[in-house]
């Protein structure tokens, strides 16, 4: 669909606000240094105020960096205007024209660059197509569900054939269900057209969902690029490791190379190159744990909960309560609260930070 995959480049991009209560200048991105590949799905993620949304329009051109260049394939693009950028941009208020219907949306972009009428109805028709909405072109905005709105925007972004394309938080107005359908048709789309996309939320289900890579952020600043599976189980720190799914933190001393003593009991674990006698803080996702009558570390249950898919425990391990999700309980022995039990770990769960 793109008329060619553009990587984009960030080059110790800074932007700096003044806070208006205190007059004091603030750093909003901080020296924020990305390498986005050509034809990848990246997200940047993040709690609110970390800079996601600041660095994204910088990337499309509403914001100006105060310090720092960007680049997007080989041209430096902080003097164009967002209209002189080969971005489209998907809002979250879908920003349609409500006195339009389908495909005078669609083909708005398109009509301002002048294209030939045969040439207009073509691109659209095939847009349409890929979004899922062929033959609704003369239906109206205001007749359509959230769903088909946002595909009208997606469509409207992507028939100009932008070489990157641009996403702030566009599936926040919708309801859960649909939110999971959506971003799994954006991902097909954006797989189907090729195109290098970057797409900005809060929901760090959906960025594991969708993304090749995701860009976590925190007060401005990267705090680490990887893919959703490597930020999961080997997060660059304790940030990291809280922001993306649930996590028990255990606090340990390095006892050898990949071995650790939590509570007197000395455990398999990722250590890296931590010095030994080091105290550490053990990563342990709540389903990299199993209980049993015997085992690695003793403890008792203070929680117990049936969800359907799995066993919501709280177990109290030392002064420590640790969060454990036993999955298809069906079968196997359900423990109340009060219980001894004692976890037990598959190997490369525990991870050392």
């Amino acid at each position: 669909m793109a008329k060619e995959k553009k990587g984009v480049r960030l080059e110790h991009i800074s932007k700096i606000y003044k806070d208006p209560k205190t007059g004091k200048d603030f750093y909003a991105v901080k020296d924020c240094n990305l390498e986005i590949e050509p034809g990848t799905f990246v997200t940047l993620l993040g709690p609110s105020g970390c800079g996601k949304t600041t660095t994204l329009r910088m990337i499309a051109g509403f914001e100006s960096p105060d310090e720092g260049e960007i680049y997007l394939g080989d041209e430096a693009i902080n003097a164009l205007t967002p209209n002189k950028r080969d971005t489209a941009m998907v809002f979250q208020s879908y920003a349609l024209l409500p006195h339009y219907n389908i495909f005078d949306n669609v083909a708005y972009g398109l009509k301002l660059r002048k294209l030939p009428q045969d040439e207009i109805k073509r691109k659209v028709t095939d847009i349409l197509k890929l979004v899922g909405l062929e033959g609704m072109e003369n239906r109206m905005t205001n007749q359509l569900s959230g769903g088909q709105q946002q595909r009208v925007a997606l469509a409207r972004a992507l028939v100009i054939e932008p070489g990157v394309l641009l996403f702030d938080e566009p599936l926040s107005n919708l309801d859960a269900k649909l939110r999971v359908s959506m971003r799994t048709e954006i991902r097909r789309i954006q797989q189907e057209a090729g195109i290098t996309a970057i797409y900005v939320t809060h929901d760090q289900s959906e960025a594991m969902a969708i993304s090749d890579k995701v860009i976590i952020m925190n007060g401005g600043n990267v705090e680490q690029v990887a893919s959703p599976k490597e930020a999961y189980y080997y997060p660059n720190n304790k940030f990291v490791a809280d922001f993306i799914g649930e996590v028990n933190f255990l606090e340990a001393v390095v006892v050898a190379q990949d071995e650790v003593d939590i509570n007197g009991v000395r455990l398999k674990c990722a250590t890296g190159d931590m010095e030994i006698n080091k105290q550490c803080s053990v990563v342990l996702r709540p389903e990299g744990a199993s209980l049993s009558d015997e085992g690695d570390l003793s403890g008792t249950v203070e929680y117990s909960c049936f969800m359907g898919a799995y066993q919501d425990y709280h177990i109290k391990v030392g002064e420590t309560v640790v969060k454990i999700q036993e999955y298809n309980p069906k079968n196997k022995k359900i423990y109340n609260v009060g219980d001894k039990v004692f976890l037990n770990f598959e190997d490369n769960t525990l991870y050392a930070l």
